[in-house]
């Protein structure tokens, strides 16, 4: 008896830690987490109309920093993605154009794209990107509630699949 007992303990405790797993671990295999979220001193960017936005302004449980440019393919494709995430409570996207001088195209891109959740902002001096020491496009930085990275994707998901809103739900806590 003690044995069945036992052995339905190791099977309950095994059940219970591949569940709490299966929430932590991340959907796709291209997306980082920290085991310590790391803090950043400001982050600061601009919107559309060239004013400076300051992240420490905003308020949200989930950010997400989307590094991107118009030319760049797998940004083309995750924009519309990112367009419907956007419609969750809890998160707030921030879209990152890092070309110089490319109001016009980004409006065309939005437009050719049919964004509609999303607001378009500029790193056009490259501070945010030598600040998060990025590496290519797109790359999404994930910060908790206390802005703070908990988490980055380097290259393109799909922010709409089931498995990656499951996921990010973690955080909305």
């Amino acid at each position: 008896m003690n044995k069945i007992i036992k052995i339905l303990l190791i099977i309950f405790f095994l059940l219970i830690t591949n569940a709490v797993n299966a929430i932590i671990e991340p959907p796709f295999k291209n997306i980082i987490i920290n085991k310590d979220p790391i803090e950043y001193k400001s982050i600061l960017f601009k919107d559309y109309a060239d004013n400076i936005v300051n992240l420490k302004d905003q308020k949200s449980q989930i950010y997400l920093l989307n590094f991107w440019a118009t030319w760049c393919l797998p940004c083309k494709e995750e924009m519309p993605y990112l367009d419907k995430l956007q419609s969750l409570n809890g998160i707030k996207i921030f879209p990152i154009n890092i070309e110089k001088n490319s109001k016009s195209k980004t409006q065309v891109f939005f437009k050719n794209l049919e964004i509609k959740n999303l607001s378009i902002y500029f790193d056009i001096e490259t501070n945010l990107v030598n600040l998060f020491r990025l590496r290519g496009l797109p790359t999404t930085i994930i910060l908790n509630k206390d802005q703070k990275e908990i988490a980055r994707i380097i290259g393109a998901v799909d922010f709409s699949d089931k498995k990656f809103i499951d996921w990010i739900n973690n955080f909305l806590d």
